[in-house]
């Protein structure tokens, strides 16, 4: 939960301090503020955000105020599908808006929504609220309606109601549905003046309250003879206008009626956005089969599950937890975490993943990540967090957004005048009517919600087909990606080597050099390592625990094995590193190993006591769905660039295999970011995919940093984009989903500005002179509420997006 820090004396409550200036800071008001290391800092102008953007750490080294930061005292809670209980409410248009309970958005307006979605069946408050304030709106409005309509078109209808009493029943039916049905309107409006963020409440604020207040002040001076004389002069019986004809109580309730519905629609648009991760979060099962010491079962719920226990799951049955098969054989479904639907071979020994369906075959499986760390749990987190990020084509919208209001304002302010000046007669009412038009009709709602519905809906569907997205900003970058990096092992490859060559050098037996190879490298987490281990194991070789462990980053490593000096590696470690040996590696023995390279094998040579020892070659399949994936980001006009700490032979035998651009072989993990920012210098938008700890540095140094799903933690917090799958196939459909999003923001986008730029002028009465038009508020608040409508609907489309 966020929560105001603890703040000095000296700042008033409410406020934040401005690590730049020192100025105190109401978060709410400004405009400035800057996300860093995950807390949000506030700042008093422009000046001082960029100052802090240039160098934070100079600024948070001298002060800890100005940031909203999580509770120390608040302890991790277990990962469980959230309930309607304890949910914190956020505003999609301004995302650093938290609140505990639901309510309106202080800076803009909007109906707070739950942060987190929930399973929980319980109906929006908000939404009840206004469906409820919708129907007396309507039961009020429609006869009031019936009677205006009735006196311009069918007026015989209502000849014997006296217009006095007409006036009456109008007020009557009109109060009710002004004051109390659009009564949260008036009290945004209000908050949005007190806090000096001017948005749509203001507007319609203003234009029903012109309407009901100017119809208020008619209705009175016709019944109230005195004032009548004295203040409104009272149309006489002659008068070619009726009082009855000269007040706008069904303006000022249609409008209160149109804009209640567009608010209805559009809280029921917006809650299908989390509809993906309502999807995700039905995934978990409720309850899972423990198996005791004794090997009897027992149904438990799900939250009381612990790392370690054993879990019995049925064929049929979802995974409870992220765990490894202790026992049995089955295949298991993982599309719903991964978006691959061929379902994958499961074994003792293999990982299974959380929320994924079991086939055939019963299986035990060993619980490794229970409640907030298992995979469907971390995905739930990450996607909420990046559907509240902001992307950086939001920033024209807002800029637009910072002076539309008031700029709104003055138009209605001049339209008034000029038609009250120089306009047709009646010139007041003239006046009054256009200038409420040009306030509804001018609502920015629509640009407020045109970036951050599609974003909300991009990465729900992201998440369904296995692409998460760190935040919107990422989204946005890989739609430009024109050069792809890709690491070799574990991306291109199944990160799974086998060793398939070994040759001894003269005088040495297979065994021998494999067992020296495997017990240097048991202590190593690199896949090569773990493929000369395996084949120790496959061997029943007995191995000795290395001592004197010294490794050479990208070449290999060197260790004291039972006495002798071991060293397994590249053969540049031994002309750079380990210059020492007694004799080089034969011509012979490199003429092989220069044939397995070239037919894809990685070479790892072995020396002892500084003398060859022969080497091993390891093959690692490349992934099934590499080429086509090759292939397609070739057809999208993306340069594909390997990059790898292989040797070139190796390297360049599996880029002609797949048809890869270029190839930077033998490259350290220092080197990878520096390849990456040589890239970026030639004014190349980089992607860089991979998997391990050493590819962390180039994947924060990319535009784009793409991790494997399948490798380490370090890697996927360093990228912007995590590939669940683990294969490049994923990356093609994150490149499509991005495309897709960012043509959806620009078409609502467009369509936002262009109702604007035309329904204005509209609403002005820039037509009249010409051809006698006129825009009523009545329309122009229909024409406001289905824009915002119609800007959720085609965000709603990307769910549908074909990846």
């Amino acid at each position: 939960m966020l929560t105001l820090p603890t703040l000095p004396s000296s700042s008033p409550p409410g406020t934040v301090k401005d690590l730049v200036c020192g100025m105190n800071v109401d978060p709410i008001k400004t405009k400035h503020s800057a996300a860093h290391d995950g807390k949000d800092y506030f700042f008093c102008s422009a000046g001082c955000l960029e100052k802090f953007r240039r160098e934070p750490e100079k600024y948070l080294a001298a002060s800890s105020g100005g940031v909203f930061e999580p509770m120390a005292s608040a302890p991790p809670k277990p990962f469980t599908a959230p309930t309607g209980a304890g949910i914190e409410y956020t505003c999609p248009m301004d995302p650093e808006i938290v609140r505990p309970s639901p309510g309106a958005c202080p800076i803009c307006g909007m109906a707070l929504e739950p942060k987190t979605v929930s399973l929980d069946d319980a109906p929006n408050p908000e939404l009840v609220d206004m469906k409820r304030r919708l129907r007396v709106a309507v039961v009020l409005t429609v006869p009031l309606l019936f009677f205006e309509m009735s006196a311009m078109v069918a007026p015989r209808l209502i000849d014997g109601i006296p217009p006095r009493l007409g006036l009456l029943a109008q007020l009557l039916l009109a109060t009710p549905v002004v004051l109390w049905c659009g009564w949260p309107f008036f009290q945004r409006g209000w908050t949005s003046v007190k806090t000096r963020n001017l948005n749509m409440f203001t507007l319609i604020a203003l234009g029903t309250g012109a309407a009901y207040l100017y119809s208020l002040g008619r209705t009175i001076g016709s019944l109230i003879p005195f004032l009548s004389k004295s203040f409104l002069s009272s149309p006489s019986p002659s008068s070619s206008h009726s009082p009855v004809h000269d007040v706008y109580f069904e303006a000022a309730a249609v409008i209160t009626t149109l804009v209640l519905l567009g608010q209805v629609l559009e809280l029921v648009a917006r809650n299908r956005t989390g509809g993906a991760i309502r999807a995700l979060l039905g995934l978990a099962p409720k309850t899972a089969r423990l198996v005791h010491a004794d090997g009897t079962d027992e149904d438990v719920p799900i939250e009381r599950l612990k790392i370690g226990d054993r879990v019995r799951v049925r064929p049929g049955e979802r995974v409870p937890v992220d765990g490894r098969v202790l026992e049995g054989t089955s295949a298991v479904d993982e599309s719903m975490i991964t978006g691959e639907p061929v379902p994958v071979a499961k074994k003792a020994g293999d990982a299974v993943t959380g929320a994924t369906v079991n086939g055939n075959g019963a299986l035990v499986i060993e619980a490794l990540k229970v409640g907030g760390d298992t995979v469907l749990a971390q995905i739930v987190r990450m996607v909420s967090d990046a559907q509240r990020s902001r992307a950086p084509i939001q920033r024209l919208a807002d800029r637009v957004a910072a002076v539309f209001v008031p700029v709104v304002i003055l138009v209605a302010a001049l339209t008034f005048a000029i038609w009250a000046l120089v306009g047709p007669e009646p010139r007041f009412v003239h006046a009054l009517v256009n200038a409420v038009a040009v306030l509804i009709i001018a609502c920015p709602c629509a640009l407020g919600l045109a970036t951050p519905m599609s974003i909300m809906v991009a990465m729900g569907r992201g998440a369904a087909a296995g692409v998460l997205f760190k935040d919107a900003a990422a989204l946005e970058r890989l739609e430009k990606v024109d050069t792809l990096v890709v690491d070799k092992t574990g991306t291109l490859t199944e990160g799974k080597p086998k060793i398939s060559l070994v040759r001894p050098a003269p005088g040495l037996q297979e065994d021998a050099l494999v067992r020296f190879a495997a017990c240097l490298e048991r202590g190593s987490e690199h896949p090569l390592a773990a493929a000369v281990v395996k084949l120790a194991m496959e061997r029943h070789l007995q191995l000795a625990p290395p001592s004197e462990f010294r490794a050479f980053p990208g070449r290999g490593a060197q260790a004291l094995v039972e006495g002798h000096q071991v060293a397994v590696g590249s053969l540049s470690l031994f002309e750079a590193n380990l210059s020492s040996l007694s004799s080089p590696f034969s011509p012979g023995l490199i003429a092989e190993a220069d044939a397995a390279r070239a037919k894809g094998q990685t070479i790892l040579f072995v020396a002892v006591d500084g003398k060859p020892a022969g080497f091993l070659g390891a093959a690692d399949p490349i992934r099934p769905s590499t080429r086509a994936a090759i292939a397609a980001m070739h057809d999208l006009e993306i340069r594909v660039v390997m990059l790898t700490g292989d040797a070139k032979a190796t390297a360049e035998a599996v880029a002609k295999e797949l048809g890869i651009d270029s190839v930077e072989a033998g490259v350290l993990p220092a080197g990878k970011a520096e390849v990456v920012a040589r890239l970026k210098s030639e004014g190349r938008i980089v992607a860089m995919a991979g998997d391990g700890i050493n590819d962390a540095p180039a994947l924060a140094a990319a535009d784009v940093g793409i991790a494997m799903g399948t490798g380490t933690d370090v890697a996927i917090q360093s990228a912007g984009v995590t590939l669940v799958g683990g294969d490049l196939a994923g990356l093609l459909r994150a490149r499509r989903l991005s495309r897709a999003t960012i043509r959806n923001i620009r078409q609502n986008l467009f369509f936002a500005f262009l109702y604007n730029s035309l329904g204005v002028p509209l609403a002005a009465g820039v037509l009249y002179p010409f051809f006698g038009l006129l825009l009523s508020p009545i329309i122009a608040s229909a024409a406001m509420s289905l824009s915002s409508v119609s800007v959720i609907t085609n965000a709603l489309r990307l769910r549908r997006t074909d990846l």
